[in-house]
C-alpha cells in the first residue's frame, strides 16, 4: 500500500513538473543580431511562459544545420540568399518576412590614426594597409557579410587588389573580433556590429549602391509550427520589439509579411 502511494506520489509529481515546464522555442539567428536578440529574449520570457534557445552563428552555418537536422523553429537570416536556399532544400519555410535592413561598415581600432572617410573610388582601401596588413570580412565565399564586401570592393574595382589581403573569418563577429583585437588594422562588418564593437571605430559607411539590400529575412521553420514560435516570430515586428532593434542601430522594415 505505501508502495503504490509512492509510486502514485512520483508520478502526480512528473505530471505537474510536465505541465508547468515552460515550452521551448528553438531560434536560429545570424551572428550580428547577437546581442539584440538577447535582450528580446529577455524582454519576451518576463512576459510569457516560454523558453527561447537561441544559437548563433553564420547565417550560412545554420541553414546548412537546420537542413540537416537541427532544432529550429524560427530562423533569421542576415540575407535573403540563405532563407531562399533552405526553401529550395525542400524546408518547409512559413511566415516569411523581410524584418530589417542594415548598413555595411568600414571600422578601425578606436586609437587608430586613420581619419573618417566614405569607402568609395577617391578613398582605395588598400592605401590604408601596411605591407603585411590584411583587412578582416566574414569569408565572402558563404558569410553573408563578406558576400556584401566582396560585391563592394567589385564596385569600387578594388576586388582584384584585396582578395589576397582578407582575413576571411566564419562570421561577421569574426571579423569584428579580428580588428578588436588589433590583428588587422581594417574591418568589414554591419554598421550595428560597429556599434556593439568593443575599442573600434567606424570610418564610414560604404555607399549603399555598392552592394545589395542587406535584408534580415525571418521565418517559422517547419511543417507544424508551434503557436509558441509563431507568437514570438509575430512579437518580433511589435512596437515595443522594434524599439529596441531600432536602438541597436537595426532599420526596422515596415513592409507586410510575406504568407
Amino acid at each position: 500500500m505505501i508502495r503504490s502511494l509512492a509510486v502514485l506520489s512520483t508520478a502526480t509529481l512528473l505530471l505537474c513538473n510536465a505541465a508547468s515546464a515552460a515550452e521551448r522555442v528553438d531560434v536560429q539567428a545570424a551572428a550580428s543580431l547577437t546581442d539584440v536578440m538577447n535582450t528580446l529574449i529577455e524582454q519576451y520570457e518576463k512576459n510569457h511562459d516560454v523558453d527561447i534557445v537561441p544559437v548563433y552563428a553564420s547565417s550560412s552555418t545554420l541553414a546548412r544545420q537546420i537542413s540537416q537536422g537541427a532544432p529550429a523553429d524560427v530562423y533569421l537570416s542576415a540575407n535573403e540568399k540563405w532563407m531562399d536556399w533552405l526553401e529550395e532544400q525542400g524546408e518547409p519555410v512559413r511566415a516569411r518576412r523581410d524584418l530589417l535592413n542594415n548598413r555595411l561598415a568600414l571600422i578601425t581600432a578606436e586609437d587608430s590614426s586613420i581619419k573618417d572617410f566614405t569607402p568609395d573610388k577617391d578613398h582605395p582601401l588598400a592605401q590604408y594597409l601596411g605591407e603585411n596588413d590584411r583587412i578582416a570580412v566574414g569569408d565572402p565565399a558563404h558569410v553573408p557579410a563578406g558576400i556584401y564586401a566582396r560585391q563592394a570592393f567589385e564596385h569600387l574595382g578594388e576586388w582584384q587588389a584585396l582578395e589576397p589581403r582578407l582575413a576571411r573569418a566564419s562570421d561577421v563577429r569574426g571579423a569584428l573580433a579580428l580588428v578588436e583585437r588589433g590583428e588587422t588594422p581594417l574591418g568589414v562588418v554591419y554598421a550595428t556590429d560597429a556599434m556593439a564593437g568593443e575599442h573600434v571605430h567606424q570610418l564610414g559607411l560604404f555607399p549603399s549602391d555598392s552592394h545589395d539590400p542587406i535584408t534580415y529575412p525571418a521565418a517559422l521553420i517547419g511543417e507544424d509550427p508551434s503557436p509558441q514560435a509563431q507568437a514570438f516570430l509575430q512579437w518580433l515586428e511589435s512596437d515595443q520589439a522594434s524599439g529596441t532593434f531600432e536602438q541597436y542601430g537595426f532599420e526596422v522594415n515596415d513592409s507586410d509579411a510575406a504568407n
